[in-house]
């Protein structure tokens, strides 16, 4: 599940080390993850010199592609083990879902702008990626594969869709940007029963907004 593309193999590696290991993201699996998924397969053409900058990039639709970092941070929150069962919630470029499915997982992704989906779907299609993509509003979750082990949210929210978390697991992680339509704060939610939820802020952050029927408008 790797791209073999020599001429930017380089530029990867540097933004592992760089970017990832040197802000305390150390584990191998997630660095070797980051440095197989070729990240400028996910953007734009007119983005690929830039696909290892250390920074967010458009990706159309008014939407982005998030900074490397952070999508290593949220892997490394979200705990993913082999064969765990995965539904992401705005599937974008669908950088995120690759780096999930790379780590072994079983990825669901939602994404309520079609032609994103589609890209998406092709990429993972023609890449070997085996993650199912769904066209709808995430806000919902995915209910007919539920119950999730991981939830992975890369929209901000104003609050936890109630959908979500009852589509988790108990003992289950959701990670999610919640706040402000601008301002964020990264969110690792745990399940611990069916009534029952622990919340822990990771850092603040900014992301899209979330659209859905319990997101934004």
């Amino acid at each position: 599940m790797t791209v073999a593309d020599d001429s930017f193999k380089e530029l990867r590696s540097e933004m592992v080390s760089r970017q990832i290991f040197s802000r305390g993201i150390t584990g191998p699996k997630i660095l070797e993850a980051f440095k197989s998924v070729a990240r400028h397969v996910f953007v734009p053409d007119s983005q690929k010199s830039f696909a290892y900058n250390d920074c967010p990039l458009p990706i159309g639709n008014d939407q982005t592609i998030s900074q490397p970092f952070i999508v290593a941070l949220m892997t490394k929150t979200l705990d993913v083990k082999a064969g765990m069962s995965v539904l992401e919630i705005g599937t974008g470029s669908g950088y995120q879902a690759a780096i999930l499915g790379f780590l072994g997982a079983k990825v669901y992704s939602v994404e309520c702008i079609e032609p994103l989906a589609k890209k998406a779907q092709e990429l993972f299609s023609l890449l070997g990626y085996k993650i199912a993509v769904k066209i709808g509003d995430g806000t919902l979750g995915w209910p007919e594969n539920s119950p999730y082990d991981r939830i992975i949210v890369t929209a901000a929210a104003p609050e936890i869709p109630e959908a979500l978390i009852a589509q988790l697991k108990i003992e289950g992680k959701l990670v999610i940007p919640l706040g402000k339509r601008f301002t964020q704060d990264l969110v690792v939610v745990c399940k611990i029963s069916q009534n029952e939820v622990k919340k822990e802020s990771i850092c603040g952050c900014r992301f899209v907004p979330l659209v859905g029927k319990y997101g934004w408008n």
